[in-house]
């Protein structure tokens, strides 16, 4: 799930137009030394430049990825090549300055953000660029139009996906792994590798070591600091995701045996329920508590039964916003938007939220489903569309979330809204079906095997980036470095045994569109953060996962002003203005999900701990 507009494709990869250095009044390169004032101007010239070829770059991508055909990608090719020479040649202008004195605060941030957000690089050398983009195209249409097998049967990738969460057939769910890694992943590795190659040698030219450097620089702190940061949250949280996992073990354990799961070691990564085993509540029912693990309801039946179909789904999203205080979206949002798959061509299903114009062409581009994950899901990407809007009035190079992390967290802690009692305010249960405190078990246990299990997940997509950026996984080693570091932070395996003539991180979209994936571990923690610092704004008494502030102008309000920043100022700036504090920490986490590992120590008793 990500969001476009200026936010992604211009400051990720559309930094656009802008001099390379300070003119004289008749044209001429300027000699003397810059100054302060040179800056500043080259700082201005730049943003009105990006603002304007943002625009453009977004509506060819937009066109690409809801209409794949060679023409498109063509297009979209060419005009991420332009931009991408672009960009460079920004980022070196920018460097021209990095050490004039008297910098002002909005200068120094600016030029700053305009040498380390550009997430893929290329060298200045000619035809590079062309290169890149059209690499980076075509493997991003190689996912698009990817697809598995299901009983024989090809199967396209939102519809594979949604069966993975269904099918309980072991067979079937090999097959469907197998068969989507194998189609979809392995025939990019050659490009993927010559794409990894090109990218780093501009990465170097704008003074990193390679392209994962210059991603870890991006966050107002040195890279160490950050990957220091990272992983102390994780060893902080990781007690609890051993424990669900040891538990989830065991239930795979008794459905399927010891042929399929066994019961000590890691566990079989297609028997989660979802493709990647990120998340994993769509196994819920496999493994929910005895007496207190069926809540009474399920959402996805709960919106069926109301007739609820993708637009529907969409307006309840819309509402939740509303109830806050915020604008209803445009018109255009629901003309331009794509909520279903079109029958008559391929496109990207991957959830995203779109800022076209950078204004208020608010768009989301799903293939949604009527089901409990796609309707978290609307409300995680009109997350994005509220806070690209709130933002909106500031200059282009803040046109952004304080990190990638806030930008993912904003839907996400919404989303931890979605309560029983939230459910009954919209309609979609009666007030007689809210579940009682015996089923808290229950509520939380079906919010960790999504929250809780992801969030190693979080993290190893970007260490396996990092690492065949740097060269510490080779080329010949790519297989082997992704299904080492699922082994060793996951603790699952594959099904079938691979080789490297396979490239299964390719199988996983946030690969083959070199989109840093860190922002998603940062977004599960500070989501925590963000629900309970709304909840204690509302006044919430009772125990933290039953909290929704559906409703509450109050927290709107508070909420509004922190996205009204942008990344005007360093995100701890951003943190403090909502929650309080200026450190992401797990304790929010920690305490919400106290009680789930309470019981779950005491179910894990004698069980084998770990992998």
């Amino acid at each position: 799930m990500i969001r476009t507009g200026i936010s992604m494709l211009a400051l990720a990869s559309l930094l656009a137009a802008a001099p390379l250095g300070a003119r004289d009044r008749d044209g001429e390169a300027a000699q003397a030394a810059p100054t302060a004032a040179d800056a500043k101007a080259f700082v201005a010239d730049a943003e009105a430049k990006l603002f304007a070829q943002g625009v453009v770059a977004s509506r060819a991508e937009w066109v690409y990825e809801t209409y794949i055909t060679p023409d498109t990608e063509a297009l979209t090719a060419r005009e991420g090549a332009a931009l991408t020479k672009l960009q460079v040649d920004l980022a070196l202008g920018a460097a021209k300055f990095a050490n004039v004195a008297g910098l002002d605060y909005d200068t120094s941030r600016k030029l700053g953000m305009l040498r380390n957000k550009i997430v893929l690089p290329a060298p200045v050398r000619a035809g590079a660029a062309d290169e890149l983009a059209a690499l980076s195209a075509k493997i991003t249409g190689m996912y698009g139009a990817g697809k598995g097998m299901l009983n024989g049967k090809p199967i396209n990738g939102s519809d594979i996906e949604a069966a993975m969460g269904e099918e309980r057939d072991p067979a079937r769910l090999k097959e469907m792994w197998v068969s989507w890694n194998d189609n979809v992943g392995a025939p990019m590795r050659p490009d993927y590798a010559k794409l990894v190659g090109i990218a780093n040698e501009g990465a170097k030219g704008l003074g990193y070591a390679d392209v994962g450097a210059m991603w870890r620089s991006g966050y107002d702190m040195d890279p160490d600091a950050f990957a220091a940061m990272t992983d102390k949250i994780w060893n902080d949280l990781k007690p609890l995701y051993v424990a669900l996992h040891t538990y989830v073990r065991h239930k795979l354990n008794e459905k399927y045996g010891e042929a399929v799961q066994p019961a000590k070691g890691p566990i079989r990564a297609d028997l989660l329920g979802n493709m990647w085993a990120q998340e994993w509540g769509n196994i819920y029912d496999i493994v929910a508590p005895a007496g207190s693990g069926s809540v009474g309801y399920d959402v996805g039946e709960l919106l069926k039964a109301k007739g609820y179909d993708s637009h529907k789904m969409v307006k309840a999203g819309e509402g939740f916003y509303s109830s806050l205080g915020f604008k209803e979206l445009p018109a255009s949002f629901w003309e331009r938007s794509q909520f279903v798959k079109p029958a008559d061509r391929e496109v990207v299903c991957h959830a995203s939220a779109w800022d076209i114009d950078n204004v208020d062409d608010l768009r989301i581009k799903m293939c949604i489903k009527v089901n409990a994950d796609d309707f978290v899901t609307i409300h995680h990407e009109l997350g994005h569309n509220y806070y690209q809007r709130a933002y909106n009035q500031q200059p282009a190079l803040y046109l952004d979330g304080a990190n990638d992390g806030f930008h993912e967290a904003i839907g996400d802690f919404i989303a931890l809204s979605i309560t029983p009692d939230y459910l009954v305010q919209i309609g979609l249960l009666d007030k007689g079906q809210v579940p009682s405190a015996d089923k808290d078990a229950g509520l939380v246990h079906r919010q960790a095997m999504d929250k809780v299990a992801f969030l190693p997940f979080g993290l190893l997509v970007d260490m396996l980036s990092w690492g065949v950026f740097s060269g510490q996984i080779p080329t010949n080693g790519y297989q082997a470095g992704w299904d080492k570091l699922r082994l060793q932070y996951q603790g699952i395996v594959p099904p079938v045994a691979r080789d490297e003539t396979r490239f299964d991180p390719g199988a996983k979209f946030h690969i083959p569109a070199t989109t840093p994936y860190t922002r998603y571990f940062l977004a599960r923690v500070l989501q925590f953060q963000f629900y309970k610092a709304a909840c204690d704004q509302a006044g919430w008494k009772g125990p933290l996962h039953r909290c929704s502030f559906y409703g509450n102008k109050e927290v709107g309000a508070k909420l509004d002003k922190m996205l009204q920043m942008g990344a005007s100022k360093p995100w701890p700036d951003a943190l403090q203005e909502f929650t309080g504090t200026r450190e992401i920490s797990g304790k929010a986490m920690a305490e919400y999900f106290a009680p789930l590992k309470k019981w779950l120590d005491q179910q894990n008793k004698g069980q084998p701990q770990g992998w």
